[in-house]
């Protein structure tokens, strides 16, 4: 890969200034298609393939995003996506600009790599609306029988805090969690073992990883399944959460003061490093 052309951090600060501010189908709608065009927009501009995924809900017509790195044609693609709506009154700085700020830079710094595997950068819409956007989109995937290697979500990634004490532990959690929050959590479903093991054994070379995979779909424990891996989960395609834990970390979470000034940049900066890490090691780099 080419050194990139401006350190990180910069660009996550960039990406973030962008994105941050209230995205939301009913009370800030204009923000919210605002939003999709400037992914669509920096998606093209990082030389991805870039396709909307239209679909209706909630009265209305909206758009998933999707930038594609290219791969083999006849190998089943690797997914790598956020949601880029937010809650009413939130300007989701942590939830969920932070993920879409990865989701780009990752974008960018592997914008020069030729991969085995065909990578698709996805911006799932009306996530927090009962994940509308991404059960759109997997439910395409099964009507017209598409494979999927495996699908890695991001949600909420920016938060982190080196104090002891400022960890909770999520209900019925079967496995120790740290009680400092400086970690991300990789967790999958027993379907996506494999994929859990994978991410977590490429992203713990360059962060604190907390592995964790549930029984079934996680009904058990509903607090690992609120984010858009579930769409995935529900229709039997191997998929994986990556997230600082939210509300059990981060107290500013579905509040207005859910603002950049609260995020972490140097642990944004290591989660790059690890996502980025986590997609090669899956979709390979071609020989040339």
């Amino acid at each position: 890969m080419n050194p990139p052309t401006a350190p990180a951090k910069t660009r996550l600060t960039a990406y973030l200034r962008a994105l941050v501010g209230e995205r939301h189908p009913a009370s800030s709608p204009d923000r919210l298609k605002n939003t999709e065009d400037y992914l669509a927009k920096e998606f093209s501009r990082l030389g991805l393939d870039v396709v909307r995924h239209p679909f209706h809900a909630l009265g209305g017509a909206y758009c998933n995003v999707i930038g594609t790195a290219r791969g083999q044609q006849d190998v089943s693609p690797l997914i790598l996506a956020a949601h880029y709506d937010t809650v009413e009154g939130s300007p989701g700085a942590d939830d969920n600009a932070s993920a879409l700020a990865i989701l780009l830079d990752v974008a960018h710094r592997i914008k020069q790599t030729s991969f085995n595997r065909p990578v698709h950068f996805i911006a799932f819409c009306l996530e927090e609306e009962d994940l509308l956007g991404s059960r759109a989109y997997v439910t395409h995937l099964t009507e017209t029988r598409k494979p999927v290697h495996g699908a890695i979500i991001l949600e909420c990634v920016g938060y982190a805090r080196d104090e002891e004490g400022s960890q909770r532990i999520p209900p019925g959690v079967p496995i120790a969690v740290p009680s400092v929050g400086n970690f991300l959590a990789v967790i999958g479903n027993q379907a996506s073992a494999g994929l859990t093991h994978s991410v977590s054994q490429a992203m713990s070379r360059h962060m604190p990883i907390v592995p964790l995979v549930v029984p079934g779909n996680g009904e058990l424990l509903p607090d690992t399944r609120r984010s858009d891996h579930t769409s995935f989960w529900e229709h039997g395609f191997p998929a994986v959460m990556l997230t600082d834990t939210a509300n059990f970390r981060n107290p500013h979470y579905h509040r207005p003061t859910d603002t950049i000034d609260t995020l972490n940049l140097d642990f944004m900066v290591s989660v790059s490093d690890a996502v980025t890490a986590a997609v090669i090691d899956l979709a390979g780099i071609a020989d040339t």
